[in-house]
């Protein structure tokens, strides 16, 4: 397939380009990351964000291709394979100054969770609760809600995440979950 077929089809929200991508680029974007000091996880859960910020790239109305496809989802592996590394680094260089929350902190938290994940559509509240409470495999997820494969749930996994964080962001402040 030509990189225009793929830009093409993305436009049209086929998700065929999708798998199509991962099984053309995984082993070489992978590489990025387990030769970096990176694990074989860190490098599927990097390929899955690089490919995510390419299908969102592509389906906004002013982006133009300038190189290859898979040179453009290599600058952005190494990006934001750069950018955890960097987030690693400030982590363990930080002072363990962490104080236990208490019981009572976190079974807040926790309400505020789950009441907005029960905000969300039926479909992202189910995958967001197989994931983070059931600790389902994505390929569990792609079989118990019919999607096409571990890819696609992961993909969707991604967005409910992102709309779950907005809707928090809507109705809390940073401050509503200091102590």
């Amino acid at each position: 397939m030509r990189d225009s077929q793929i830009i093409e089809k993305i436009r049209k929200g086929d998700e065929s380009a999708l798998d199509y991508l991962y099984r053309k680029n995984y082993k070489m974007m992978t590489r990025i990351v387990t030769n970096n000091n990176g694990t074989e996880d860190e490098a599927k859960d990097i390929f899955q964000d690089a490919i995510i910020v390419f299908w969102q790239k592509v389906r906004t109305d002013e982006f133009v291709l300038t190189s290859k496809i898979s040179t453009f989802i290599y600058s952005v592996c190494q990006n934001l394979w750069r950018k955890e590394l960097e987030r690693k680094s400030r982590l363990t260089n930080e002072v363990a100054d962490s104080k236990e929350y208490s019981d009572f902190d976190r079974q807040e938290r926790e309400k505020i969770l789950h009441s907005c994940i029960n905000e969300l559509g039926e479909t992202c509240r189910k995958v967001l609760m197989y994931y983070y409470f059931d600790n389902l495999s994505m390929q569990e997820i792609a079989e118990k809600m019919g999607f096409a494969n571990a890819d696609t749930a992961k993909t969707k996994k991604y967005k409910c995440k992102k709309e779950l964080d907005d809707l928090i962001k809507s109705k809390y402040k940073a401050t509503d979950f200091l102590d």
